[in-house]
């Protein structure tokens, strides 16, 4: 019994669990299975990108052009600047020389360039990833990019194909393309492209563009220090280009020097005999003066021509003759450490030559077109316009006295006042006080319109002092409003270019001259003609006078900070401006002075091969202008003879007191009858009364009987 319960209860018991296997603890399981995964997708992710990366080589090597299409290739848009007898004047954007095969550039050329832009350029397949590298470490170490790593191949890339812009896109279409380029052409191939096509500053693409500006000799013909300095201006062509600091230019070569020690290419002894003292750099041509002309003129092809990418010839109205002319009466005139401009047109608008400085290379500000100065006296041509559109003529008389205007004084330049003058002399002798005068009768707002009307751009003010030319305003807007005046006061518009065309001849676009707006009266301009060259001939512009009629005015701003000259004869008209930039005092600085003898000095130039022209200063007034003749007032005898007094009544002078004349005056046609239409008898005068009402006046007396009288308002 006990036996079989004890049988019972072991079978009732469960059996014991099986024993466990003990854990693993050599190595972690689950991170070990998770790097196996991250090492086979980055292998997968590896392989996508190189099949990625292939298919993009092969697509864009497929693409690309020949090399001899990459060869004829350019960057930009050339322009070949002629003057208006078809002298080429400068020659714009791109140059690229004379295309140089790999075996003519010069040895020294072709490792300076390798040694300080991509010394691994033979051993990498268009993308350097030591140089990438390099330039990241760099970039970690300085905390700022100072190295690029760009190859040439990447360069070349970039220069033919794409842009500058910094992004990534960009950076990774250049790497695709720099492979294509690799895989479909040589390393001498690349090389040539990349010499013949890299940009050096000053518009030069390529090794003899280059050698040619900078030294003036063939690409050919390099030697070590002067492949150097074209071998430094890569990384900064503005920078160290030898036009513009040929310090900065040495200097960055002699680190391309040492950069060539570096990788080999030359030795110690080659590097310690680059001379650069005997580099002999070439001088600018075409610089000077023309450029004033040519920097104001081309801006207007993007009005004319604005979708032209091709290589055009641009025929211009400038002369080179005057052009000569006019740089050298500025550079002669202009008193010293100031400045001057001169800007002279045709009597239809075409400028003939511009000077913006006395010299273009030390400052390209072009002082024609761009700088804004008061004119001084010369402003008077707007005064007098106006006043001679009210009515004025050059014999009336007018009081040359101290005025006062709005509590403004002014004072003629000597001190002195001449009383009673004509408009003729008080223009020609630029008194300050009768122009003050004329602008108070006038309305300084109508002087203000009539400039505006002759084409000054620049805001005028409409205070009483404006007279005397307060406002600032542009040489070649005050030339163009002495031009008008020589046009009869007809608008002139300034323009530069007459023709431009295709390479092969296909003519683009052909100025066409249009009559221009009246902008006065023809009497108006004959009678500021009359000042203008009384001006000339017995005022402040005598120094201005040429052997022919010369009609203009001169201006000279408070302290001698400015001073103005313009003019015209045998239809050139031309402006003349000196002063120093910073606006401070120029002594004995006065428009009749340099200014109007840099006028007489070129305009003797300018006006030789023209006829000389007689100006037209009759006036040929309007019928509602012209006063009566004086013997109008004379009938057929001495005792026909009337004249209307103050209160309105005829008198004869020739008729005895108290005899009145046998019948009234009248037209001989009414036999001396009045004429029916005034047969009945004038209304009845109004009385003071009314007029005091009218007025109203206060305290007015009773209302006579018989007179109306109107209702005043409330």
């Amino acid at each position: 019994m006990a036996r079989s319960a004890i049988r019972r209860g072991l079978s009732d018991t469960p059996p014991p669990p099986p024993p466990r296997r003990p854990k693993k603890t050599s190595g972690g399981g689950g991170f070990g299975r998770f790097v196996r995964r991250l090492l086979a997708w980055g292998l997968a992710l590896a392989v996508a990108g190189v099949l990625a990366l292939g298919v993009a080589v092969m697509f864009a090597a497929q693409s690309l052009p020949g090399y001899h299409a990459l060869r004829t290739q350019q960057q930009g848009q050339m322009i070949v600047v002629r003057s208006r007898d078809g002298q080429e004047l400068v020659s714009l954007g791109p140059s690229y020389g004379k295309w140089l095969p790999i075996a003519q550039i010069p040895l020294v050329m072709q490792d300076a360039m390798i040694s300080v832009e991509d010394r691994r350029f033979y051993q990498h397949y268009g993308v350097d990833p030591v140089g990438i590298a390099r330039s990241l470490f760099v970039r970690v170490e300085s905390g700022r990019w100072r190295q690029g790593g760009s190859t040439i191949t990447q360069q070349l890339a970039r220069n033919i194909f794409l842009n500058n812009n910094r992004t990534f896109a960009r950076k990774a279409r250049e790497a695709v393309l720099a492979i294509a380029l690799e895989t479909r052409f040589s390393k001498q191939q690349i090389l040539e492209l990349y010499l013949n096509k890299v940009y050096f500053g000053g518009g030069a693409y390529g090794v003899d563009s280059a050698s040619r500006k900078f030294f003036g000799h063939p690409g050919t013909d390099l030697s070590l220090p002067e492949a150097a300095i074209i071998a430094g201006l890569v990384k900064a062509p503005s920078r160290y280009s030898p036009t513009a600091d040929q310090l900065a230019a040495v200097s960055r070569a002699k680190v391309v020097i040492e950069t060539m020690q570096d990788t080999g290419a030359i030795g110690p002894g080659e590097a310690a005999g680059a001379d650069f003292t005997e580099v002999k750099f070439a001088t600018e041509k075409g610089q000077n003066s023309v450029r004033y002309f040519t920097d104001w003129a081309l801006p207007q092809l993007d009005l004319l021509l604005p979708e032209n990418n091709e290589p055009i010839e641009v025929w211009t109205t400038l002369d080179i003759g005057m052009q000569r002319a006019a740089t050298d009466a500025v550079a002669k005139n202009a008193p010293p450490g100031s400045q001057g401009a001169l800007v002279s047109m045709d009597r239809d608008g075409a400028v003939l030559a511009m000077v913006g400085g006395t010299d273009y290379i030390t400052s390209n500000y072009n002082r024609a077109v761009n700088a804004v100065r008061q004119p001084g006296s010369a402003w008077k041509l707007f005064v007098y316009l106006a006043a001679l559109e009210a009515g004025y003529k050059p014999d009336d008389a007018v009081i040359d006295e101290p005025v006062t205007i709005e509590g403004w004084s002014p004072h003629n330049s000597g001190g002195g006042y001449a009383g009673k003058i004509d408009v003729r002399a008080a223009f020609a002798y630029s008194k300050n006080t009768v122009a003050a005068q004329l602008g108070n009768e006038v309305g300084f707002g109508v002087v203000a319109s009539m400039a505006r009307r002759f084409g000054i751009t620049t805001p005028i003010n409409t205070m009483p002092s404006m007279v005397l030319g307060t406002s600032d305003v542009r040489l070649i807007d005050m030339t163009r409003a002495f031009a008008a005046v020589s046009a009869k006061g007809t608008a002139i518009e300034p323009y530069g270019i007459t023709k431009v065309a295709t390479t092969d001849g296909d003519v683009l676009y052909e100025h066409r001259s249009a009559p221009g707006q009246p902008l006065v009266p023809e009497y108006v301009a004959a009678g500021i003609t009359d000042l203008l060259q009384t001006a000339v001939n017995t005022g402040t512009g005598r120094a201005a006078a040429i052997d022919r009629p010369v009609a203009g005015k001169t201006g000279t701003t408070s302290s001698n900070k400015d001073g103005w000259f313009v003019g015209f004869s045998s239809g050139i008209t031309t402006g003349v401006w000196m002063g120093r930039d910073d606006a401070k005092r120029v002594p004995g600085l006065a428009g009749g002075t340099a200014p109007a003898r840099a006028f007489s000095q070129y305009m003797r130039v300018a006006t030789a091969a023209r006829p000389v022209e007689k100006f037209d200063t009759e006036l040929k007034l309007p019928d509602w202008q012209l006063e009566p003749d004086d013997e109008a007032n004379f009938a057929q005898s001495p005792e026909d003879y009337y004249y209307v007094d103050e209160q309105g009544n005829l008198i004869n002078p020739n008729r005895k007191p108290g005899v009145e004349p046998d019948q009234a005056p009248g037209r001989p046609e009414d036999n001396g009858q009045l004429p029916q239409d005034a047969a009945a008898p004038p209304p009845p005068a109004a009385n003071d009364d009314f007029l005091n009402r009218a007025i109203g006046k206060q305290g007015a007396a009773p209302t006579a009987p018989g007179v109306r009288v109107w209702p005043r308002g409330p």
